[in-house]
């Protein structure tokens, strides 16, 4: 399939015909890769993609302390009591 490039404000683009965009699958962010001089669109991965299996993985091995722990003043009793970590990727943890 053959299109023209458009001109966009300073830039420029092309128009991705709707069944093109159904078969990809391709909604929401994108990423846009120059590959062997061919620009390649595929899905956006989720940002922080996996650092829940790497966090799990640390801990049951456990490499998650500070490194320099000796430095550190200890936790208040508010950063044992109010203090919560929450998980906005999506991914099941």
């Amino acid at each position: 399939m053959k299109t023209k490039l458009i001109r966009i404000g300073n830039s420029q683009g092309v128009r991705i015909p709707k069944p093109l965009i159904e078969e990809s699958g391709l909604s929401g962010e994108i990423e846009m890769i120059l590959r062997d001089n061919e620009i390649v669109l595929r899905a956006a991965e989720p940002s922080r993609k996996g650092w829940n299996a790497a966090f799990r993985k640390m801990a049951a091995q456990a490499d998650d302390q500070l490194e320099d722990w000796s430095g550190s003043e200890p936790n208040s009793e508010w950063d044992e009591t109010e203090w919560s970590w929450e998980d906005t990727s999506g991914e099941e943890i």
